[in-house]
């Protein structure tokens, strides 16, 4: 609507986030705060990802998770990035989300509900407003067109929620699904697109910036991570975790 497509740039510190530049990982069970110590000084990470809520949530029981974790591996220096793995496009591709597809009647109003929830989820957990919450949404069939189409109303739905309580919208998905379908949209003049992108390319060499899919200057500068490596058992300080690498320059989770 009107106008050329928007580039969704601009310094994202401009509004109040707060910007994470270098390593991150992300586990679908939190560690233990004594884990998440002992990796602070001996792995490369400073960052990690983790999973807030959502019915699509692959670890729905968080046996660490809760405002006293958040509490404690922020005052070890750790940055988060908060992830809701919501409802998942009717076409999506993996065979266990499919329990978890949204609705196609009303995927706006479905996309608003749920981002209301991510923000409660993350502000239970003591991340403030101007706080990044991601939105997973997994490979799907992006290039039908009808389930295309019910997916991104669902993500602007989410968008448009999220940023109303002040929190900034982000969203995770595969170079070659979520993040190609969203790019086409942007191109083509769609509003209430995330602030921030997290694309899954894995095994090629780590960059923000060479993502085949996307406009070089489309979603910069700091609003951009590449998950890399992925399923990879790690040890730092004597402690085994199986984790993804993330190469991250976003927002991340403001702690109060």
């Amino acid at each position: 609507p009107g106008g050329p497509p928007s580039l969704v740039t601009g310094d994202p510190r401009d509004f109040g986030a707060q910007i994470f530049r270098g390593n991150a990982f992300d586990t679908c069970q939190a560690p233990s705060v004594s884990t998440m110590r002992a990796w602070k000084g001996a792995s490369p990470f400073g960052a990690v990802g983790v999973y807030i809520g959502g019915r699509g949530r692959a670890c729905p029981k968080q046996k660490h998770l809760s405002p006293a974790w958040v509490a404690a591996v922020h005052k070890q220096g750790w940055k988060l990035l908060p992830v809701y793995v919501g409802s998942q496009s009717p076409c999506v591709i993996a065979k266990n989300k499919r329990k978890v597809r949204m609705s196609g009647k009303d995927p706006y109003g479905q996309g608003r509900r749920e981002g209301q929830d991510a923000v409660r989820q993350a502000r239970k957990l003591g991340m403030a407003q101007r706080s990044a919450v991601y939105l997973d949404m997994e490979a799907y069939r992006y290039k039908n067109r009808k389930c295309a189409d019910t997916t991104l109303r669902f993500v602007q739905g989410w968008n448009s929620a999220v940023r109303a309580q002040g929190y900034v919208a982000g969203f995770y998905s595969s170079a070659n699904s979520g993040i190609a379908h969203l790019e086409k949209a942007r191109a083509a003049g769609a509003r209430g697109l995330p602030t921030a992108v997290w694309f899954a390319r894995w095994r090629v060499r780590p960059s923000v910036n060479g993502e085949r899919n996307l406009n070089p200057k489309a979603w910069q500068p700091h609003r951009r991570i590449h998950q890399h490596t992925g399923n990879k058992k790690r040890t730092y300080g004597g402690r085994t975790v199986s984790v993804d690498h993330n190469l991250v320059d976003a927002p991340v989770a403001i702690i109060k």
